[in-house]
């Protein structure tokens, strides 16, 4: 993120890092007189192909070149997707003070203490309608209603002109906790003139309205009363408000509560403590006292909404839990929404539970959820209440971004004016207007085990290769001095030849590798490496040929 000409007082710079193009990943630069805020600070669950693969963080090397430019880090809310990934790359942003609500600090600091790292003289609590001064920022939160407590939305002010970031929203009139989106003052930020709103773009392809959280909760108690058995209701830990749905539903039907799940019960600790959760003691139990209780008095409130392979609902769902069974009448929820890229995890876990004999209500079938993001007559609200000059959509897939710029020329922003951008692209915005800049680095950081961003491209498509076709191991022995073959070659495979067929096929590729040889004196050979790749190739069109295949094959050369 080069530093050159960006001293100038009528223009800002928005760099966006993640989000725009994908769900998650959420991160924003904004870039004002060489200085930089930084907006969020998200993961990514891994999509299908990246086997193996525990997270994806954004890449941050443009922002690495300037962190002492960088003066804040601002977090709009705690969802994963927005601080996630900060523990893996605050250090390397230069450790800026952080600014965040109260629960979405209380979320942070717990996620930190994973993490061996305490940052409480970093971390500073914010307010809706309390402004506070960054360098040439000074940055007033306003409320938002969203699918965690405290969301909030950014006013961001510069000589140059006034920022509204949306943060995730939506437009409840009658939400959990009382908090609704802030559109009084929205309106005046409206009337005091806004050059730029960047606005959350998930629900865009969603006509008419959220439909408030208070929906949820009846729901919840109409089921848990027509129950014969036990009820187990799966959702995201940091739904706080549709957790206490849960909560109030089984209390008012004379059902114990039992929380379970390491993030579930880390959550709704960090919300009990900061008063955002309310749960008798009384109503509390653990796993020891199951059999305490018939199962008709149990609700479980626990994770897996998304069919995440080791989490309780997906191993109760496969019989493969220590402490849970389904049993005939019992009664499960899926009370989130199918994200994107897990319908098949989903719907697996669904056919598993209905084969056990439980009943399954879920998004499609029962209204047992509604959205945390904004749909079209919300976003249109919106935009009619800031009336921007300009505009760029964020947070989501880029037919969304699309869509919600189109959206935006329709309500009266110019369509010059409306700029969608990817991850890596800036755009500088003034009093004149909007245009892009040329594309920065960009990308994600793949999170495998310790490994960070030590796996790239070349080993997603060994994973593939490994995955699809298998792999052939060619052992060889040679003798450094003399330049002959001790012993070998000795082929191993596993995954790409079927069991009937493998010792002659493995005989007849040692053969072609046999052949090969013959044709080099290894004496000759001052470069090993030349030797396998030799190995390699010759084993590749061996098993092109005959299996149509393309197992990865490692060569494997021992030097005595």
């Amino acid at each position: 993120m080069s530093s050159e000409n960006l001293h100038n007082p009528d223009h800002i710079k928005i760099l966006p890092l993640g989000g725009l193009g994908e769900i998650g990943l959420n991160m924003m630069a904004i870039d004002y007189c060489g200085k930089i805020v930084v907006i969020d600070c998200g993961l990514m669950f891994p999509e299908a192909h990246m086997l193996g693969i525990d997270l994806v963080l954004p890449d941050i090397s443009t922002l690495t070149e300037r962190v002492n430019d960088i003066c804040a880090m601002v977090l709009t809310h705690g969802h994963e997707d927005h601080i996630g990934a900060l523990p893996f790359l605050y250090r390397q942003l230069g450790s800026p003070p952080i600014y965040a609500s109260r629960f979405t600090l209380g979320l942070l600091r717990k996620k930190l203490e994973e993490f061996d790292m305490n940052l409480n003289q970093q971390c500073h609590q914010i307010e809706p309608r309390q402004p506070f001064g960054v360098g040439p920022f000074t940055i007033e939160p306003f409320r938002v209603t969203h699918s965690v407590p405290d969301g909030l939305g950014l006013a961001i002010r510069t000589a140059a002109g006034l920022i509204v970031h949306s943060g995730d929203f939506k437009l409840d009139a009658t939400p959990i906790d009382g908090q609704s989106t802030d559109l009084a003052r929205l309106a005046q930020y409206g009337e005091e003139g806004v050059l730029l709103l960047l606005s959350d773009s998930t629900n865009v392809e969603s006509d008419g309205y959220s439909g408030s959280e208070r929906q949820v909760g009846p729901r919840f108690c109409q089921l848990m009363r027509d129950a014969g058995g036990m009820v187990f209701i799966a959702s995201f830990s940091s739904n706080i408000h549709r957790i206490q749905q849960a909560v109030d539903a089984a209390i008012a039907c004379g059902r114990k509560i039992l929380l379970h799940g390491r993030s579930m019960v880390s959550n709704c600790a960090v919300a009990r403590v900061l008063d955002q959760l309310q749960i008798p003691e009384h109503e509390l139990i653990d796993v020891k006292q199951l059999g305490d209780y018939p199962r008709q008095q149990i609700a479980v409130i626990t994770t897996g909404s998304q069919g995440e392979p080791r989490s309780t609902l997906a191993r109760i769902a496969a019989n493969d839990h220590p402490q849970f069974a389904i049993e005939t009448d019992d009664c499960v929820i899926l009370s989130s929404r199918f994200i994107p890229g897990n319908e098949k995890a989903i719907t697996k876990v669904i056919n598993q539970l209905y084969r056990q004999g439980a009943e399954v209500h879920y998004q499609r079938s029962s209204g047992v959820h509604v959205s945390g993001h904004a749909c079209r007559e919300e976003l249109k609200q919106l935009l009619a209440l800031v009336r921007p000059q300009c505009f760029i959509p964020i947070h989501g897939e880029y037919r969304h971004l699309c869509q919600h710029a189109r959206l935006a020329s329709e309500t009266g922003v110019a369509a010059d004016n409306c700029l969608v951008l990817e991850n890596g692209q800036p755009a500088l915005v003034s009093f004149h207007g909007i245009k892009r800049l040329e594309t920065v680095d960009s990308g994600r950081i793949l999170v495998d085990g310790k490994g960070v961003g030590d796996l790239g491209a070349p080993e997603l498509r060994d994973r593939h290769r490994l995955a699809r076709h298998g792999t052939v191991l060619a052992v060889l022995t040679v003798s450094r001095s003399k330049g002959t073959l001790l012993h070998g070659p000795e082929l191993i495979s596993r995954g790409c030849i079927p069991e009937m067929d493998r010792e002659q096929l493995l005989a007849e590729a040692a053969q072609q590798v046999d052949m090969m040889l013959a044709e080099h004196h290894l004496s000759s050979l001052t470069d090993w490496d030349n030797l396998r790749i030799e190995v390699r190739q010759t084993l590749s069109r061996f098993f092109k040929k005959r299996l149509q295949r393309r197992p990865l094959v490692l060569p494997i050369i021992i030097q005595l």
